[in-house]
């Protein structure tokens, strides 16, 4: 079973059981399994011990990957937080705030967007900090959790993977060929990266003209009669538990004190203060130690701001640990589990069964190229759940059959498309972390956010594919981008006359 079709079943397993059954621990526990038996050659023994304590892909070696953890960390310290600006009253106080000043559903929606733009660092920070500050003003406006979490995720990685300052670019650098200017390559494949640049302006059309389709006109529908969750479970995941009386500068404040910290401590662990430039810093920065540096210190400043302000009690400032981190527990868990799938599809040679099937088609469909590397990488990042794992699987590979050094075109676009079908599929994807992040920013039921994007996602994804067709041939970014532009519009215009019928 080894580098065969066979490495991707056991996440394929995972995702049809969680669309299927809405619940996703087991779902995923149940793919994990199915990578065990696998792997062992359906030994009990050898199963298990696979599954727990293999010291590459087992359980236990993703929970103590140092790596793994700081994200870990950093997301309870973030939980810590939203919990802290809940309770202190400065998320309630915004979202009044934002009621007297953000008027209406199009111009909430907006914000969103452009808040998530503007948090381009990182996209695990941008989930997690864009759902904090929003949830107020999207609730206020009667705009689903669900809508939130696809506003949110839909401004994480697209934003991200066309953004030079970020961790993504850094991730992409490293995957350059030695010798090669990785930064240089990222910004070149930016005009590229049509499945960002489309998901972006598909949002916010569908804000200005009030466009929803699927299973998202529902979750919408039920929202603006006053049921912002549709799933009752979902109402769990609230906590108004609020006891102080903050004001709009208890939000601001440590939002702004966590985005600085956080690039410095992305920056701090670059190199940056001991003499490498900002740009070099970025590349080489490690993002899971640099966002808990950065979330610990904005944690700490909380705490004492508002100590000194007298809007939250010492006692009440340490409860919020433990409130923030068990709000914390359910995208652990996922996280934790998504992990370990990843694991068994790396054990069972994913990698090379992707490298041969890139290889047997990079000769006879030169043209078609970009197209079939964008399904390819979409689909292996909804089976493994991640983007980064994918660039380090294909664009390696793209460079090695198009070299940069050929001055060929078509290496920019191959790589391009590779990035933003990772991106695609990473969207897609109930496994990925950044869709699992962003279902925890909104306080959404995971499942609800991924069967209710999964259509809007789909729509872009079917459009980015022709304008990668149109690539191959006319090896330029402007004709296949405004061709995008232009399909996109006409879906939409086509879906809201159908509305309307």
């Amino acid at each position: 079973m080894y580098a065969t079709f066979w490495a991707l079943v056991p996440p394929l397993v995972a995702i049809i059981l969680a669309l299927i059954t809405k619940e996703v621990y087991s779902s995923l526990f149940v793919g994990i399994i199915f990578g065990g038996l696998f792997y062992s050659g359906f030994n009990f023994e050898g199963t298990l011990n696979h599954i727990f304590t293999n010291e590459d892909y087992g359980l236990i070696a993703q929970l103590s990957d140092s790596y793994n953890v700081g994200i870990l960390l950093f997301l309870v310290f973030l939980g810590v937080m939203v919990s802290l600006m809940n309770k202190a009253g400065g998320s309630a106080a915004f979202g009044n705030w934002a009621a007297n000043h953000v008027k209406n559903k199009t111009a909430a929606q907006l914000t969103t967007i452009l808040l998530g733009c503007l948090i381009f660092i990182d996209d695990y920070f941008n989930c997690l900090t864009v759902g904090s500050v929003m949830r107020p003003v999207t609730d206020k406006h009667k705009i689903s959790r669900a809508k939130l979490a696809y506003l949110i995720d839909a401004t994480a990685a697209p934003i991200c993977i066309i953004a030079p300052i970020s961790s993504w670019a850094a991730a992409v650098s490293g995957f350059a060929p030695e010798g090669t200017n990785g930064l240089m390559l990222f910004i070149k494949a930016i005009p590229y990266n049509y499945y960002a640049l489309l998901t972006i302006l598909m949002m916010v059309l569908m804000s200005v003209f009030h466009v929803e389709y699927g299973a998202m006109a529902k979750y919408e529908k039920n929202a603006m009669a006053g049921d912002l969750f549709t799933i009752k479970d979902d109402k769990a995941l609230e906590n108004n538990d609020v006891i102080g009386k903050g004001k709009v500068i208890d939000l601001i404040l440590p939002v702004v004190v966590l985005i600085i910290s956080c690039v410095i401590g992305m920056i701090y662990t670059g190199g940056f203060f001991d003499g490498t430039s900002f740009i070099d810093s970025f590349a080489n920065s490690d993002a899971s130690v640099g966002l808990v540096l950065g979330s610990f210190v904005a944690l700490v400043i909380t705490v004492i701001f508002y100590l000194i302000r007298r809007v939250l009690p010492f006692k009440d400032c340490m409860k919020c640990l433990t409130e923030g981190f068990i709000s914390m527990v359910p995208a652990i868990t996922i996280l934790a589990l998504a992990w370990t799938l990843k694991g068994m599809t790396d054990s069972l040679g994913a990698k090379e069964y992707v490298a041969q099937i890139v290889s047997m088609t990079a000769g006879s469909l030169l043209n078609f190229l970009p197209a079939i590397i964008f399904i390819i990488a979409a689909f292996l990042a909804f089976a493994t759940g991640t983007s980064w794992g994918t660039f380090g699987i294909l664009i390696p590979i793209t460079l090695n059959v198009f070299p940069l050094t050929d001055g060929n075109p078509i290496s920019i676009i191959c790589v391009s498309a590779c990035m933003a079908g990772a991106v695609c599929g990473d969207h897609c994807s109930p496994i990925s972390d950044t869709t699992i992040m962003s279902s925890a920013g909104a306080q959404c039921d995971h499942i609800s956010h991924v069967s209710t994007q999964l259509p809007y996602a789909m729509t872009v994804a079917a459009i980015s594919f022709a304008t990668y067709m149109i690539a191959g041939f006319v090896q330029s970014p402007v004709v296949p981008l405004v061709a995008g532009i232009l399909l996109t519009i006409s879906v939409l215009y086509v879906l809201a006359h159908k509305k309307n019928a």
